[in-house]
């Protein structure tokens, strides 16, 4: 970002959504803060973001976060770019961010949608994400191997 610090918002959020899987959430809030903005800041913890969202999607979302947690329960939960994210140490390893219609599945490893295109072919995916409905019946077994296939990237480091 401080390469491109002389562009317009536009186009500064345009690269990262473009040039790097971002979120149109992510890439505002990351936009927001190299910017200096102090009010960008919206949630302090899981249950602020709970509040703000639909009562299915939240239920979804608490599914979702309660299985990898069960998993993996050394890992830590954030709100980074006012998203609900898990981390393992200071690598982000598994993240989600909702829409009016849906949940985006955000995970972190580098080439989860391809490595998974078997699995996700009744999903609609983006370069890095996976849409799933407000009242998504829980993968488990899929949320699993995102959450292995980055740790195992970040053990790889």
């Amino acid at each position: 970002m401080k390469k491109n610090a002389d562009k317009k918002y536009a186009d500064q959020i345009s690269l990262l959504r473009d040039g790097h899987g971002f979120s149109q959430a992510h890439a505002n809030a990351v936009v927001m803060y190299c910017k200096g903005s102090t009010s960008s800041k919206r949630f302090d913890s899981l249950g602020d973001y709970l509040a703000k969202v639909d009562k299915t999607q939240a239920k979804t979302i608490k599914a979702i976060f309660a299985s990898i947690r069960k998993k993996y329960p050394k890992l830590e939960q954030v709100i980074a770019w006012n998203q609900p994210m898990l981390k393992s140490g200071d690598q982000y390893v598994f993240g989600l961010s909702t829409t009016k219609s849906y949940i985006l599945l955000g995970p972190w490893s580098k080439n989860a949608v391809s490595v998974f295109a078997k699995e996700l072919k009744n999903y609609e995916t983006n370069k890095k994400t996976i849409i799933v409905p407000s009242d998504w019946k829980v993968d488990a077994t899929l949320l699993h191997k995102f959450v292995k296939a980055r740790l195992d990237e970040i053990a790889d480091r």
